[in-house]
């Protein structure tokens, strides 16, 4: 799940070290999962018997967790874990909020940006910073509603799915040349 594999936290770690409340909001933050405070339970009672060591123990323990009604329906039932523990080993809400922070001093006056998410927590962050630099002058938005791919574009890509595409212009400021 590493995205750079020299980075000292993994998803084993968190698993089997962190507390169930840190758990529970990881689970709830990143993955938007409504049964996180119970899967983390599940989590720490199974690895007081033993660590968890591969993603297939996790997945039991995960679909043990959560109602047999809720699993029936949906993507899969560790999908939303998964992503939370992926999300939380590389920080990368940490490392998109970085950039949007940075993106009206990195933008050259009339310079464009692309920006892909890939999922509600992304999308969402983007959205925000967006808005907050139109709102300061900085920013004109090209893409008021997310470009999503079509059902032609999803048939052939199937992870292009999710995808959301914002993009946005750096406003020219006075005294300033493009």
């Amino acid at each position: 799940m590493r995205m750079d594999p020299t980075q000292p936290l993994t998803a084993a770690e968190i698993v089997n070290t962190w507390s169930e409340e840190e758990l529970a909001r990881v689970i709830r933050e990143y993955g938007e999962e409504r049964w996180a405070r119970r899967i983390a339970r599940f989590i720490v009672k199974a690895r007081e018997r033993s660590p968890l060591l591969t993603t297939g123990q996790l997945v039991e323990v995960i679909k043990a967790a959560i109602p047999a009604a809720a699993r029936r329906r949906g993507p899969h039932p560790a999908k939303r874990t998964f992503q939370a523990l992926r999300i939380a080993v590389n920080d990368e809400l940490g490392a998109l909020e970085e950039v949007l922070e940075q993106l009206p001093e990195i933008l050259e006056p009339g310079g464009r940006v692309a920006i892909i998410s890939f999922h509600s927590l992304e999308d969402r962050l983007v959205k925000r910073a967006f808005l907050r630099w139109r709102r300061e002058g900085m920013l004109e938005i090209l893409t008021p509603k997310p470009v999503i791919p079509t059902e032609e574009e999803i048939a052939q890509n199937p992870r292009a799915r999710s995808a959301k595409l914002r993009t946005a212009r750096r406003v020219l400021k006075e005294g300033e040349e493009e």
